[in-house]
C-alpha cells in the first residue's frame, strides 16, 4: 500500500552516532502554535506500528503525544497500537548482560554500544523519560504485544503501553515475566482474570502475528511507524511539530471535502 506523502528518518535499527544527533536536534524544535480553535473536527486513526523493545517507539510516544496535546481536534483523534517485533527469535534471559547482548546482535564492539546507549539515554531525556538500559532485562516482547493487544478491549492500550515501556526501560523489569505483565495490567485497570486468562492461553495472539502481516504488507522495516488513516505515515522518532503538521493537514483537508 503507497501512502502520501511519506517522511522518513532512518529506522532506529539503523541508526548510527551521526543520525542520532540529527534526529535528536529535530525532536528539539519546539511546537510554538497551538492549533486554532474551529469547527468539529472529523475523525482520524493513528496506527502507531512499535516494539516494547525499541527505545525510539517510547520516544516517538512522548513526541506524538506533544503534538496531540497541541491539536485541537484531539478529541476526534483515535490512537490504535499495533505489534511490531524487531526480533522475534530473541530468547528471554534475565541473566545476560544488555550491553553484550545489543553489542552481539548488532556486530558491535561493547564501547561503540555503550556510547550509542548514551547517544539513546540522552535523547529520552529530551522529551522527560528516564532510560537505564544498561540495566534492561533481555526479554522477548510476544506477550507484552498480547497484552497490548487485550488492553485494546479494555480502551486502556495506551496506558498498558506507557506501563511496558517504564517497566522496560526504566524500571529494569522483566517485560516477559508472567508476573511482571499481570501487575502491569492490573496496574492500567484491566481485570486480573482477563490478563491471567490471556497468560494461560494463546489468546491475541493471532491479533500480534496480523498486525506484523500488514506491517510486512506495507513494506515496514523499522519503528515507531504511524499511518495517518491508511493515507500518509511517518517513520521514526519524528519531532512533535512534524507530527502536528500531519495531523493539522489531514484535519483541515477532511473537513474541506465535508
Amino acid at each position: 500500500m503507497q501512502f502520501l506523502p511519506i517522511f522518513h528518518v532512518l529506522m532506529p535499527c539503523l541508526l548510527g552516532t551521526g543520525a542520532l544527533a540529527s534526529l535528536a536536534q529535530t525532536m528539539s524544535q519546539p511546537i510554538t502554535t497551538p492549533t486554532p480553535a474551529g469547527p468539529a473536527h472529523q475523525r482520524i486513526t493513528v496506527e502507531v506500528w512499535s516494539d516494547v523493545l525499541c527505545p525510539f517507539c517510547y520516544i516517538g510516544k512522548r513526541q506524538f503525544e506533544a503534538a496531540l496535546a497541541q491539536y485541537a481536534g484531539r478529541d476526534s483523534v483515535e490512537v490504535v497500537w499495533r505489534s511490531f517485533q524487531l526480533d522475534p527469535e530473541l530468547q528471554t534471559d534475565p541473566s545476560k548482560n544488555p550491553v553484550r547482548s545489543l553489542a552481539e546482535n548488532k556486530g558491535w564492539s561493547e564501547a561503540y554500544t555503550r556510547q550509542v546507549m548514551g547517544y539513546v539515554t540522552d535523547m529520552a531525556r529530551e522529551v522527560g523519560l528516564e532510560y537505564h538500559l544498561e540495566k534492561s532485562v533481555v526479554a522477548n516482547s510476544f506477550d507484552a504485544h498480547r497484552l497490548i493487544q487485550l488492553g485494546r478491549q479494555y480502551r486502556r492500550q495506551s496506558e498498558v503501553k506507557e506501563r511496558l515501556f517504564a517497566a522496560y526501560f526504566t524500571e529494569g523489569k522483566n517485560i516477559a515475566d508472567p508476573e511482571v505483565l499481570l501487575s502491569i495490567g492490573t496496574a492500567a485497570h484491566l481485570p486480573a482474570e482477563a490478563v491471567q486468562a490471556m497468560l494461560q492461553s494463546d489468546a491475541y495472539s493471532e491479533a500480534v502475528h496480523e498486525d506484523i502481516a500488514q506491517a510486512q504488507r506495507f513494506e515496514i522495516t523499522g519503528v515507531p511507524f504511524f499511518v495517518f488513516n491508511r493515507q500518509q505515515a511517518l517513520s521514526g522518532a519524528q519531532g512533535a511539530g512534524v507530527f502536528l503538521r500531519v495531523l493539522r493537514e489531514l484535519g483541515e483537508g477532511q473537513k474541506r471535502r465535508h
